[in-house]
């Protein structure tokens, strides 16, 4: 059997080693509050996913990972923007106070910007020999996924939904960019530079799309069910915030029910590859049975 809990624990510790060489020992209000953020802890599931997804095409895992560390840096960059007053105005993430909190509103606002930026300092300083042309065609995929073509464009569509109804098309069309696109872009940057074949990223494609889908349904679930001193946040926020959710569409027990079928079809798409794609099925049932 695999031992995803082994696995996490030592890509984590591979990921934070690299983030924290990244950010150095630069003292100073912005650098301390990107480092708050960023160093928080949370599951890293996207750069995991990513050198994971190297692996599975039969790369290593140093192909991927300032990939995946720059990933880490886009997502918690959305993160401490989500979270402003003007946002979603939370005030715990990763069971620490949110960067506007602990810091001020200017101050998180100009930390997001400069993770942001800093993400693709890293992905355009690479020093691979051989991976010029991948490296590149990451760095478009990266910036398509952040971008007005799909996280932000999912944020802003999120802010406009509140207080409204939507339906199961709309519902899924908004997470697919909010929280899928940067899910995707971590499995086929990974495969990129992994040089996985055509076919191979097509499957990891759908394999990510399912993931990212099944992700938000049970992010939707835990924030009704969820126990908030696991999550590190607060819990029932979407209803008061008027939200539609895949539980407020489809109700709970069938939310359930959709999140078990949209895995089974992540898994199905990992037919084609061999055991090193394991760590890649692991991650798919731990998306629905997380706690967090």
């Amino acid at each position: 059997m695999f031992d995803l809990n082994a696995y996490l624990t030592a890509k984590n510790r591979q990921i934070n080693e690299a983030l924290g060489g990244l950010l150095g020992n630069t003292s100073g209000r912005i650098i301390s509050a990107m480092r708050h953020s960023l160093m928080a802890g949370g599951k890293r599931i996207r750069p995991v996913l990513c050198i994971a997804a190297s692996e599975a095409v039969g790369a290593g895992a140093s192909d991927a990972l300032p990939a995946a560390c720059a990933i880490e840096m886009i997502h918690t960059y959305s993160l401490i923007h989500d979270d402003l007053p003007a946002m979603d105005d939370d005030a715990m993430r990763r069971g620490k106070p949110t960067c506007h909190v602990a810091f001020d509103e200017a101050t998180a606002i100009l930390a997001g910007d400069a993770l942001l930026t800093m993400a693709f300092e890293v992905l355009s300083s690479v020093e691979t020999e051989g991976q010029i042309a991948e490296r590149l065609a990451v760095v478009g995929i990266l910036a398509r996924a952040a971008g007005y073509q799909g996280m932000i464009e999912g944020q802003m569509r999120d802010i406009a939904a509140e207080g409204t109804s939507l339906d199961l098309k709309a519902l899924r069309e908004m997470h697919a960019l909010k929280t899928g696109a940067l899910i995707e872009a971590s499995v086929t940057s990974g495969a990129t530079l992994g040089r996985g074949n055509a076919d191979q990223i097509r499957h990891l494609r759908i394999y990510s799309q399912n993931i990212g889908l099944a992700f938000q349904v049970t992010d939707d679930i835990l924030n009704v069910e969820g126990d908030p001193e696991l999550m590190g946040k607060a819990v029932g926020t979407d209803s008061v915030r008027e939200k539609s959710t895949y539980p407020t569409v489809m109700g709970m027990e069938q939310s359930k029910i959709f999140a078990k079928e949209i895995i089974s079809r992540a898994l199905q798409s990992l037919d084609i590859f061999d055991s090193r794609s394991d760590p890649l099925r692991a991650i798919a049932n731990y998306v629905i049975e997380r706690r967090r």
